[in-house]
């Protein structure tokens, strides 16, 4: 990485590091999902996080599917923790 490159990086605004946040937060929930269903939830919550980024940075389309991810990504949840329950 270079001066510049560095540079970039820590003179981000909050939006953006939030942003980058929810979506490494997305990627690490989906990775583990087969661990954990306390992951399928984590990732759900990461969804929302990212769905808000979206709204906030005015990427509404963005805000909306990461908004439909969340919902599904919890209804999946639900379901594997009511089949563990059985």
């Amino acid at each position: 990485m270079g001066s510049q490159s560095v540079a970039a990086f820590l003179s981000m605004d909050s939006l953006t590091l939030f942003g980058l946040f929810a979506v490494t937060m997305m990627l690490v929930c989906y990775a583990a999902e087969d661990r954990s269903p306390w992951f399928i939830l984590a990732f759900a919550m990461a969804c929302a996080l990212g769905s808000a980024y979206g709204f906030l940075q005015g990427a509404w389309p963005f805000g909306l599917v990461e908004a439909v991810w969340a919902v599904v990504a919890a209804r999946r949840w639900f379901a594997r923790r009511n089949a563990a329950s059985l």
